[in-house]
């Protein structure tokens, strides 16, 4: 089998720079990855957990490779918010509401490209479009990326304001007790290959 995630580690060694093609391949999300939604409040703080043995269904990929990055083409990662844990029941109730949950039960991240892949320091940037609610966002970060074993551990946290996806954060005790804007998402994915096909 071959594996691709590896073939690139090469390519980027070799220092070949002008080199276009596609792959196509599936990958599944190891469950002892991380993905954690973290917030604050006036008070203090609150960390949601995604269960991420719920990403267990192979996700296809596919990206072209052009000089120094990967760009995807519909390849995206679905959340249920309904995976998220926030160690309380009426916190996770809120979280739900938040989230406009009965309206909207997924989150979706669609993976748009791979850039400036740097082999020395092991970090890349991300450009991805995050759709909450309804509502697409565009985001470019950094991201660390691992060769493990054959497997890539990709970890990085992504800050974003919850207002920009037109959701209000929920108010209690007569408004003593507010939510703040601005949640990180705070991921450690290990991912591993199923099949790779080059065209």
């Amino acid at each position: 089998m071959k594996r691709i995630f590896i073939f690139i580690l090469i390519l980027f060694i070799s220092g070949f720079t002008y080199i276009s093609f596609v792959i196509e391949t599936a990958i599944i999300i190891e469950p002892e990855s991380k993905l954690i939604i973290k917030g604050t409040t006036n008070i203090n703080k609150f960390n949601c957990h995604f269960n991420t043995s719920e990403l267990q269904k192979p996700i296809p990929v596919s990206f072209e490779i052009k000089n120094d990055k990967m760009v995807f083409k519909e390849t995206e990662l679905i959340l249920k918010n309904d995976c998220f844990d926030c160690g309380n029941k009426n916190i996770n109730k809120d979280f739900k509401s938040l989230l406009k949950t009965n309206s909207y039960p997924q989150i979706f991240i669609h993976l748009k490209e791979m850039q400036n892949f740097n082999l020395k320091d092991s970090t890349s940037k991300v450009l991805l479009d995050m759709e909450i609610a309804g509502i697409f966002k565009s985001y470019n970060f950094p991201v660390k990326i691992e060769n493990n074993k054959n497997k890539l551990f990709v970890t990085g946290t992504l800050a974003l304001n919850i207002s920009d996806f037109n959701l209000e954060p929920p108010k209690k005790l007569l408004g003593i007790l507010k939510v703040n804007n601005i949640i990180e998402i705070d991921f450690q994915l290990l991912f591993k290959e199923l099949s790779s096909l080059k065209n």
